[in-house]
């Protein structure tokens, strides 16, 4: 598998600061439900929200070889099938005392894999320090769950967008979600 979007040159969000290339995975269970962390705000635990899997690039990787890197960090999955890129998504919010703008491909992946996930969070093997002390947990999460939830998740809109993505299929193209700037 190559880089199969185009990497096109995004300007960045913050002038100056280059985008951050981040992949994140869609991970589907065979009920279709979706894996989603739960962090919060280093120094604020009521800070919180949900989001998928995923981180940046690093070195020479390629965001294939890092989506699959960073699921294995943060959940210790690895009996994965990566598909295509659904989505692509930039953004830009604050984060551990400093602003991230992000460039984000989302990866649609399988796994048979449902139930274990209570290696993630503080102590995770994978997990960077920073990451010990923000996430908190795993959870998948149904469509219907994502759809009836208060709770705060990102990407915005990812029920309907999963929801779409379980009726049609992968789009042909990623689809380029709308900008998040938090």
């Amino acid at each position: 598998m190559g880089e199969a979007p185009q990497d096109r040159r995004v300007p960045p969000l913050t002038p100056g600061r280059p985008l951050r290339r981040v992949a994140r995975v869609v991970l589907l269970d065979p009920r279709d439900r979706v894996l989603l962390l739960h962090g919060h705000e280093p120094d604020d635990p009521t800070d919180d929200w949900w989001f998928t899997p995923g981180g940046g690039v690093e070195g020479r990787e390629t965001r294939e070889q890092t989506a699959v890197r960073e699921l294995a960090e943060e959940t210790g999955i690895t009996d994965v099938t990566l598909g295509p890129v659904v989505w692509r998504r930039i953004c830009s919010f604050p984060f551990a005392g400093r602003r991230w703008d992000q460039d984000e491909w989302y990866y649609l992946a399988r796994t048979a894999r449902t139930a274990r996930t209570a290696e993630v969070g503080p102590g995770g093997a994978g997990l960077t320090e920073l990451e010990r002390r923000s996430v908190v947990g795993a959870r998948w999460w149904s469509c219907r769950e994502l759809a009836g939830t208060h709770e705060t998740v990102y990407p915005t809109r990812l029920a309907g967008l999963l929801r779409r993505l379980l009726d049609e299929g992968p789009p042909a193209t990623p689809e380029v979600l709308d900008t998040e700037i938090v």
